[in-house]
């Protein structure tokens, strides 16, 4: 995988700072700008070139790149001189030739630097995304131990920064001896693999290395496989049982974790069917103040040969997504106690606790609803 796509979750955070992974509408009190003819045909002359020559599927591509030009022909976008309003029409009218909900355009108002599409992008960008990636702690929200020693991980993002490997190791670490996990990404967006598979790595077998994902690359035409790691600092938690919470929200990077988890027989996976998303790709430069992701590959699951676009992770356990945690909870509990049924001591106290979980109160339902793109509704 590219440079480009192993940092695509801190280029989106970059530009959307309230999403992971092309989730989520620009800054609210980002000021919007006009637009005149001239940017309104120069963003969509270079967006239709991106698009053409790197989108994923070639065939979708041309499709894509006739219908936004036909669009500027008939004049549809004569009448629009917000640059959000711009950048929200044609996202949706590429998606409705691609029904890619990667594929999208964003508008920013700092202007964006000139881009390199062979490697990085410029040194002020990449610390503008270290930093954003710093501030929310490379995605790791919380970390703790709930009633019976089960483990809870709330992650908000995949991070593809270095620096994140040691938050997850820290981490990971501090869950090492639970007796169960749970890992919540009802609120996650997606990131980068290699964060996955470190996680992957502290949940599977020590003596194996899980080849969990592979990538389809249409710019070098090649394929590209993603395993877990030899060796991960601290104990593992293989044979424990797993529990993974998804929603609506739960998308990209996300959901290839839930996906390894429910194809490789990990865990279970508990709530809503997920976005959809399954195409990675990364961002280029459109105009001064325009960008688009591109989808320039695709996700092929060794177990499945195929992947979770457009249909999400259904889950093993369906239930509203404000309810995902206590059920999660209370299933991992039952699951303990019938393996401790010769110690009454501890099956009295894991009963304690699991009369403690079933009283949880739902999440309010507000934390799992898809954001939308200006005012419109994964990305």
């Amino acid at each position: 995988m590219t440079l480009r796509h192993t940092l695509y979750t801190l280029g989106l955070a970059a530009l959307f700072p309230l999403a992971a992974a092309a989730q989520g509408p620009p800054p609210p009190d980002q000021p919007d700008m006009t637009v005149d003819a001239s940017t309104r045909k120069a963003v969509v002359d270079t967006l239709t070139e991106r698009i053409e020559r790197l989108y994923v599927f070639p065939d979708k591509a041309r499709e894509t790149a006739r219908a936004l030009r036909k669009r500027l022909a008939a004049h549809e976008y004569d009448r629009i001189t917000s640059a959000k309003e711009l950048a929200d029409s044609l996202t949706s009218h590429a998606q409705a030739v691609t029904h890619d909900l990667h594929l999208r355009v964003g508008y920013r108002n700092e202007s964006v630097p000139p881009m390199r599409e062979d490697g990085p992008p410029p040194e002020a960008e990449m610390r503008r995304m270290r930093e954003q990636a710093r501030r929310t702690n490379y995605g790791f929200e919380r970390v703790e131990r709930l009633p019976g020693n089960i483990g809870y991980l709330d992650l908000r993002q995949f991070t593809g920064a270095p620096e994140g490997q040691a938050t997850a190791v820290a981490a990971m670490n501090f869950l090492g001896n639970v007796d169960a996990l749970i890992v919540d990404l009802r609120r996650n967006g997606g990131g980068s693999p290699t964060m996955i598979a470190t996680l992957l790595t502290y949940l599977t077998n020590p003596d194996d290395r899980l080849l969990f994902n592979t990538f389809y690359e249409r710019e070098e035409d090649r394929t590209l496989q993603f395993w877990t790691s030899p060796y991960v600092p601290g104990p593992r938690l293989y044979g424990k049982p797993v529990y993974v919470l998804t929603s609506p929200r739960t998308f990209s990077a996300a959901e290839e974790f839930a996906y390894d988890i429910q194809t490789h027989k990990l865990g279970t996976i508990v709530g809503a069917v997920t976005g959809g998303g399954a195409h990675p790709g990364g961002f280029y430069r459109v105009h001064d103040h325009f960008m688009v992701f591109v989808s320039t590959g695709r996700a092929v699951n060794p177990v499945t040969k195929t992947n979770w676009e457009g249909v999400g992770i259904k889950p093993d356990l369906p239930v509203p997504p404000g309810e995902a945690l206590k059920i999660a909870h209370v299933e991992a509990l039952k699951k303990i106690i019938e393996s401790v049924k010769d110690d009454p001591d501890r099956s009295a106290a894991l009963r304690r606790a699991l009369d403690e979980a079933g009283k949880r109160a739902p999440d309010p339902d507000e934390d799992f609803v898809r954001p939308g793109l200006g005012g419109r509704r994964r990305s």
